[in-house]
């Protein structure tokens, strides 16, 4: 599955629109890694731990979004946008939220 955040795929041929597709992963922290993560905030550096997470949610989502494209006939998802967001939960623990949206095309050859 050819997928990018391009309007159009340079050599191709869309021969059918397949309307949009989405994925979403939520992914829950725990408090060690949040607690780390603060550390690392005043002291400077990066935080693996986020970052793992992060790009686990967005294969995630892409995955989804382009399950969701086959399954709707679809060969192609173009104009990819991904979204990230914290969501805070009344336990006080933080939530890491990525959607991915596109348009589920067919696209020739």
């Amino acid at each position: 599955m050819i997928v990018t955040t391009s309007a159009t795929i340079e050599g191709k041929q869309i021969l059918s629109y397949h309307g949009i597709v989405c994925g979403e992963a939520i992914l829950g922290t725990n408090i060690f890694r949040d607690f780390f993560a603060g550390i690392r905030d005043i002291v400077g550096g990066r935080s693996a731990g986020y970052e793992r997470s992060l790009r686990q949610a967005r294969e995630t989502a892409i995955q989804e979004m382009i399950q969701e494209a086959a399954a709707a006939g679809a060969n192609a998802v173009i104009g990819i946008d991904l979204d990230y967001e914290t969501i805070s939960i009344e336990n006080g623990g933080t939530m890491l939220m990525v959607s991915a949206s596109g348009t589920a095309v067919r696209v020739a050859g």
